[in-house]
């Protein structure tokens, strides 16, 4: 497939690098092309890495990965337009933290709506999938790194385009996906970051995750 990752931090340069080095083409957006850190990235990662502005990136992709802070999601979508997102499948990664009172976050979108939600509003023609945005960055290529396995979730109103994504978690070892339903299910995921956060301070490191396990289950 061809990728787009939109956002060059710890969690676009993680998603990008495994999914490249898995045989996809990746082109890695930012506001401006000549991105130092999308440049620098798209140098270490291989020959199907690639740098562009985030137009660039979503252009001819076949899954776009949605990678920024919260806070930025929605003007960074704004900067690729509606129109080049129509029919795209987005895979929403980000989370409603709102640092302006300092640590730990609050959310600021909560209890009857998501960001995962508002953004399909603002973008209709556009599947979204929300995904990976329960854990941290090295886990979400890598869920091998824990000693046993652990849950990931899905959820969207497309059926086709959580196929797709839930494909891409397969490819990086996802074996326990839980697919949570509508898009609406995705306040419940958005509304872990702050516990998240608190469990993060308390073990000493952000590599955990939950495990789902039910009554009757071997």
């Amino acid at each position: 497939m061809q990728i787009a990752i939109l956002g060059t931090g710890m969690v676009g340069r993680a998603l990008g690098s495994r999914l490249a080095g898995l045989g996809h083409t990746v082109v890695m957006g930012s506001r401006q092309a000549g991105n130092p850190a999308g440049t620098a990235w798209a140098e270490s990662a291989g020959p199907a890495a690639s740098a562009g502005t985030f137009a660039d990136a979503v252009a001819g992709a076949d899954l776009v990965i949605l990678a920024t802070k919260g806070e930025h999601a929605q003007a960074v979508l704004g900067m690729v337009g509606a129109d080049l997102l129509a029919g795209k499948v987005v895979a929403d990664l980000t989370n409603p933290l709102d640092f302006s009172q300092g640590m730990p976050p609050s959310l600021f979108i909560s209890n009857t709506d998501s960001l995962a939600e508002r953004l399909q509003r603002a973008f209709p023609e556009a599947r979204f999938v929300k995904t990976l945005n329960t854990l941290n960055a090295d886990l979400m290529v890598d869920p091998g790194r824990l000693p046993e396995p652990t849950a990931v979730f899905l959820s969207g109103d497309d059926a086709a385009a959580k196929a797709l994504v839930r494909g891409m978690l397969e490819s990086f070892g996802w074996a326990q996906i839980v697919d949570l339903g509508g898009l609406s299910t995705a306040r419940g995921t958005e509304s872990w970051l702050p516990l998240w956060i608190r469990l993060w301070g308390a073990l000493g490191t952000a590599s955990f995750n939950l495990r789902i396990v039910r009554e009757g289950d071997a």
